[in-house]
């Protein structure tokens, strides 16, 4: 029974997260738990693990009154969020700088095959880059080894616009943007060089350099709304006009 819940519970979560971030829902709408069990088919228990899950990851917010609404998100808080997650990146990096095992050879061969995609073009090679970032990605966590720190990364990461392919499709899109994930492709490189070297201090300021390449993103997909709206997560976010 238990490993029913939890397989519920999981399945809940992660159908309710991905119709919020597909903009099922407008910024402030109450998360009705009827509906919400009829919609996800799934028991109330699993649904309130649920709920409870993405209130914490910070996509809900409790209500005063008992229950959650959907949240919405500032420009502030997508900027603050890329910065933690620029934080924890680079601490992550100095960490797999100073471990005295620390082997890149797996991020070589990322870089590699990063090498045959990030100047191409078309939506084959577009998934493809998607899965290589979330590749580079994981193994830096693994490389560093520090499970508080991954639980801490994973929290920012599941904020609108805050993991590292957020903005993927707008440096597929828009000229500008592609200019920067060959830039973010380079530091790829330089940060498996500072790791491989022990250069701890520079591998956690390329970590968060890497990082900050988003908030220049952020900047050019507000510039062009079209393509902002295509973004997972668009739709909780509101801006001044």
């Amino acid at each position: 029974m238990a490993d029913r819940r939890t397989s519920q519970s999981t399945r809940a979560l992660l159908r309710l997260r991905q119709l919020l971030l597909d903009g099922a829902f407008a910024p402030g709408t109450r998360m009705a738990e009827l509906a919400l069990v009829d919609r996800l088919d799934v028991s109330r228990t699993p649904l309130r693990d649920a709920l409870s899950a993405l209130a914490y990851e910070g996509l809900l917010e409790l209500l005063p009154s008992g229950g959650y609404a959907v949240r919405a998100f500032t420009r502030d808080d997508v900027t603050d969020a890329i910065e933690l997650r620029g934080v924890l990146e680079g601490t992550l990096a100095r960490k797999a700088a100073e471990r005295r095992d620390v082997d890149v050879a797996v991020l070589d061969a990322i870089n590699g095959e990063l090498d045959g995609v990030v100047h191409a073009r078309g939506f084959a090679t577009f998934e493809r880059y998607l899965e290589l970032n979330e590749r580079f990605h994981q193994e830096l966590i693994a490389l560093a080894g520090s499970p508080v720190i991954e639980r801490s990364l994973e929290q920012v990461m599941a904020l609108p616009f805050a993991s590292p392919n957020a903005f993927v499709l707008a440096e597929a899109e828009l000229p500008e943007s592609r200019e920067i994930l060959v830039i973010a492709h380079h530091q790829h490189r330089e940060i498996a060089r500072a790791i491989e070297r022990g250069e701890g201090a520079r591998a956690e300021t390329l970590g968060r350099e890497h990082a900050h390449l988003a908030l220049r993103n952020l900047e050019i997909v507000l510039e062009h709304r079209d393509v902002l709206a295509t973004l997972p997560g668009a739709s909780l976010l509101r801006l001044a006009d």
